[in-house]
């Protein structure tokens, strides 16, 4: 059976805008140059020297990787290459980086250049994240006032992962596809046609380490799942963490689950973990096209407007029905503290019975 190539795929989208003029498909093809070139050095490992730590840190604080220097430099070659961007944003840089007047398109990119490098060094699936959005008028496209959009005004959103093989998952606002990279042509290969994620499942992911740390009503919903059949939710409940939100998104796209990094107390400062115009917005897009939902916990993640580039913010997506349950929990928490059912106990890790 012969495949549809992206850019075949992206030729047919481009016919239900007639008046589209083809400067975002040349945009999404410069970004999946970029991800071809960091899956191979990310697949080189070792043998190419590296791994390690670059010496440096980025404008959050943290150790940066040799490979995090490595695939935002990539990304940034790509674009400048093929044009169409006016200015790109990236989680390891502090400011926005404005493209050559020449090369200058309509068009914002937000990337995160590798997702989950902290687990390069031990072979865990790592990633890209992308996130499109028009330039508006009336502002300089370097200026930082132009990045903050609110998720739901994205044009085209995608992560890359780079694991046993190298997959491109993509939305341009019309479902969510699947490309997975055929290296002996070089070419991505549509092999995963119209993504969802199923609305119940059955399985959840969180770094329980936090768990001091929780609001109640995530407490409660953990506590609830891990009651499992004998629970108030009727079944068992499986729990994941990788630690790599590109590999938890591909997860649930491919078959469903649900993934929390709350807002907790561990950091007053830090009123989320994760990045808002980096990895919540386009991987919040990905699930809302994949019929998923997308949350702070609390509401729409899409719908809040970024007070600054590099935003932090709780994020819990995944299946629908486990989603809006979370909600529910928050909308129905009357602050006053302590769980009636503790997740932790006394006498040991966890409650004989938490359903008791």
């Amino acid at each position: 059976m012969q495949r549809m190539t992206l850019t075949q795929f992206l030729i047919e989208e481009r016919r239900r805008f007639p008046a589209a003029t083809g400067e975002l498909n040349g945009l999404l093809l410069s970004v999946a140059l970029a991800c071809k070139s960091v899956g191979t050095r990310v697949a080189q490992g070792a043998l190419a020297a590296t791994l390690g730590a670059a010496g440096s840190t980025n404008v959050h604080g943290e150790a940066q990787q040799r490979l995090d220097l490595i695939a935002n430099e990539a990304f940034l070659e790509s674009l400048e290459w093929g044009g169409r961007a006016a200015a790109m944003a990236s989680e390891e840089m502090a400011a926005p980086c404005a493209a050559r007047p020449e090369r200058s398109g309509k068009y914002l990119l937000v990337f995160d250049p590798l997702d989950g490098s902290s687990n390069i060094d031990v072979n865990v699936a790592v990633g890209s994240i992308f996130s499109v959005l028009r330039a508006p008028d009336g502002i300089e496209p370097a200026d930082e006032r132009a990045f903050r959009q609110p998720g739901a005004l994205q044009v085209a959103a995608g992560y890359a992962i780079y694991g046993p093989s190298t997959m491109l998952v993509l939305t341009v606002g019309n479902g969510v596809h699947g490309f997975t990279l055929e290296r002996s042509i070089g070419e991505f290969l549509l092999t995963h046609p119209g993504l969802r994620i199923p609305e119940r499942t059955s399985e959840f992911a969180i770094n329980s380490s936090n768990s001091r740390f929780w609001e109640a009503p995530v407490r409660r919903y953990v506590a609830e799942c891990l009651a499992g059949a004998s629970g108030p939710r009727g079944r068992d409940f499986n729990m994941r963490w990788i630690a790599s939100l590109v590999a938890e998104a591909h997860r649930i796209l491919m078959r469903g689950g649900v993934f929390l990094y709350p807002r907790d107390r561990k950091d007053p400062s830090k009123p989320g973990r994760l990045r808002l115009l980096y990895e919540a917005n386009p991987i919040g897009f990905l699930a809302e096209q994949a019929g998923g939902r997308a949350s702070t916990g609390r509401g729409p993640v899409l719908a809040v407007c970024p007070s600054e580039l590099h935003q932090r913010i709780p994020f819990v997506f995944g299946s629908r029905e486990e989603v809006e349950r979370i909600e529910r929990y928050h909308a129905e928490d009357t602050g006053d503290g302590e769980l009636d059912l503790p997740l932790f106990h006394s006498r040991g890790l966890f409650r004989d019975s938490v359903s008791a």
